[in-house]
C-alpha cells in the first residue's frame, strides 16, 4: 500500500474561488504519516531547502517518489484540467518557520502547479496556517485557511491572482513544497538559489532574508 491517498484527492472537489485550488485532509495519514514524520530530514534552520542538501532516506525518500509517480501527475491533470508532460517538478522541504515568514504573494510566473503537504502532527498555534486569499492586500480577506497538520495536501494553480500567505509564526513547522514549472531552466535557477540560501541558514540558522520572508508554504 502507497503513503498517499490518491483516491481521497480524486474524490475532492476542485475550488474555483478566488482561483483553482483543493484540499485533501489526510493525504497522508495514520501509521504512514508517523512513518514519514520519523523519518523526516533533521533541518536546524528556517528557509526552504533542496532534497540534494538534506539526508533523505527511509520513507520520507519513499514520499517523495510516490509524488514524482505517474498516479499523482495523472490526478492532478484531471482536476486542473492540465497536460503536464514535459513539465519537470522541483521540490524543497521546510522543517522551521520564521517570525518574518508568511508575507502575502503569489509565487513566481514560472510555476504551474504549486503543491504543499504538511507533516506536522496536531497545530495548535493561531499563526502558520495558510490563507487561500483574495487580494494581495488583506490577510484577513480569505476564502478558507489550512492548518498545517496531520499530512493535509493543499494544490493551487498559479496565477496573477494566486495570493496566499499566513499570519507569523515562529518554530517547528514541516512541509514539503512540490511545483510543476515551465522547463529544465527554472528547477536550476531555483535550486541554485535555494541551495545559497540554505548555506546563508548554516551560517545564520533562524536569520531571515527578503526572499525567505515571500515564502509561504
Amino acid at each position: 500500500m502507497g503513503l498517499i491517498d490518491i483516491d481521497a484527492l480524486r474524490a475532492t472537489p476542485l475550488k474555483t474561488d478566488p482561483y483553482d485550488y483543493l484540499v485533501v485532509p489526510g493525504f497522508v495519514s495514520g501509521e504512514a504519516l508517523t512513518q514519514v514524520i520519523a523519518d523526516f530530514p533533521d533541518i536546524q534552520s528556517t528557509g526552504s531547502i533542496p532534497p540534494s542538501e538534506l539526508d533523505i532516506h527511509g520513507r520520507f525518500d519513499a514520499l517523495l517518489e510516490e509524488m514524482k509517480g505517474p498516479a499523482f501527475q495523472k490526478a492532478i491533470e484531471e482536476k486542473f484540467g492540465l497536460d503536464l508532460s514535459g513539465r519537470p517538478t522541483m521540490f524543497t522541504v521546510r522543517g522551521h518557520c520564521a517570525r518574518n515568514n508568511g508575507k502575502i504573494h503569489t509565487d513566481t510566473e514560472s510555476k504551474i502547479i504549486t503543491v504543499l503537504l504538511y507533516l506536522n502532527e496536531e497545530w495548535e498555534a493561531g499563526g502558520g496556517r495558510l490563507r487561500v486569499l483574495r487580494s494581495g492586500t488583506d490577510l484577513n480577506d480569505a476564502a478558507e485557511e489550512v492548518s498545517p497538520n496531520g499530512g493535509t495536501l493543499l494544490v493551487f494553480r498559479r496565477s496573477d491572482n494566486s495570493w496566499h500567505g499566513h499570519e507569523p509564526f515562529e518554530g517547528q513547522r514541516r512541509a514539503i513544497q512540490m511545483n510543476w514549472v515551465r522547463d529544465e531552466a527554472v528547477v536550476e535557477h531555483e535550486q541554485r538559489r535555494h541551495r545559497f540560501t540554505a548555506f546563508l541558514k548554516k551560517l545564520n540558522p533562524f536569520g531571515g532574508t527578503r526572499a525567505a520572508a515571500r515564502e509561504a508554504m
